[in-house]
């Protein structure tokens, strides 16, 4: 059972448990300013508010979907002001999805090239000595074209 601490204060081991995150996050989120600073128990102990859960939550998923330090503090804070209009969190939420279909297809260029060194390998030099391999040659080369030049053609 977890324990809460007098007046819906949490421990910072127990709201670390709640939201998924290890407590070096938290310190971390509390030194970059994602979070306030927290109110401290005569021995020294961090202990939160219950609404900061909602928020280290909040910051667990931008997290978790690749926002930096900069566009979770700034999705953080216009979770809380009415004042500020949504196109702000479309804004941000389109430039990291813009970032993800840039890294995506980076990384479907990486699969071709690995794909293409493999098959090259597997139907002309497998077997063969290593410092012949047309893979290591290729990518020493930085080559992803000359893939089917094979290597091994002579090794038997």
């Amino acid at each position: 059972m977890e324990k809460i601490v007098i007046g819906g204060e949490l421990t910072m081991g127990v709201l670390a448990r709640r939201v998924g995150l290890n407590v070096s996050a938290i310190r971390y989120y509390e030194s970059v300013g994602l979070i306030p600073q927290a109110m401290r128990r005569a021995s020294g102990h961090r202990v939160y508010g219950a609404e900061i859960e909602g928020v280290l939550t909040l910051i667990r998923q931008c997290r978790d979907f690749g926002f930096s330090v900069d566009e979770t503090r700034e999705l953080v804070s216009l979770s809380t002001n009415r004042e500020r209009d949504c196109v702000e969190a479309r804004s941000i939420a389109q430039l990291r999805l813009d970032a993800v279909r840039t890294k995506r297809a980076e990384l479907q260029r990486l699969e071709r090239s690995l794909s293409a060194f493999v098959q090259a390998c597997s139907q002309t030099c497998a077997g063969g000595p290593a410092p012949d391999c047309s893979i290591l040659k290729d990518i020493s080369l930085g080559n992803a074209q000359n893939v089917a030049r094979g290597c091994c053609a002579g090794a038997a």
